[in-house]
């Protein structure tokens, strides 16, 4: 099972950092667009961590599960993804939708390091 726990957190790990690294290369772009990696590296990122979220009590039996912190991750991602699914076939991306994507992606890593 630690085996299972320690490929999903890499898989979770990879995924957010593919949203992040997607948002971030069209920084210098003017008419951005919504590359539809960002829905396939967000839904990886959400089962990796439903996975992981699983299979805690089996890794950790001593450590209890801190829900508050996995519900918020989750609701950040899902809203992630909502912003992605409705301005994915988009011809251009506003700034603002872009902006939020990323503060979104950022603050679910500070919360997933720092907390």
């Amino acid at each position: 099972m630690k085996t299972l726990f320690n490929i999903a957190l890499g898989i979770h790990i990879l995924s957010i950092l593919g949203i992040l690294g997607l948002l971030l290369s069209q920084v210098q772009k003017s008419p951005r667009k919504l590359n539809p990696g960002v829905i396939h590296a967000g839904l990886t990122a959400l089962i990796a961590g439903i996975v992981m979220t699983s299979i805690w009590k089996q890794v950790n039996p001593d450590e209890a599960l801190n829900h508050a912190k996995f519900g918020v991750k989750a609701l950040v991602l899902s809203v992630i993804l909502t912003l992605a699914y409705t301005n994915v076939k988009k011809a251009t991306l506003s700034t603002w939708v872009w902006a939020t994507m990323l503060g979104l992606t950022v603050l679910n890593i500070i919360i997933a390091v720092a907390i």
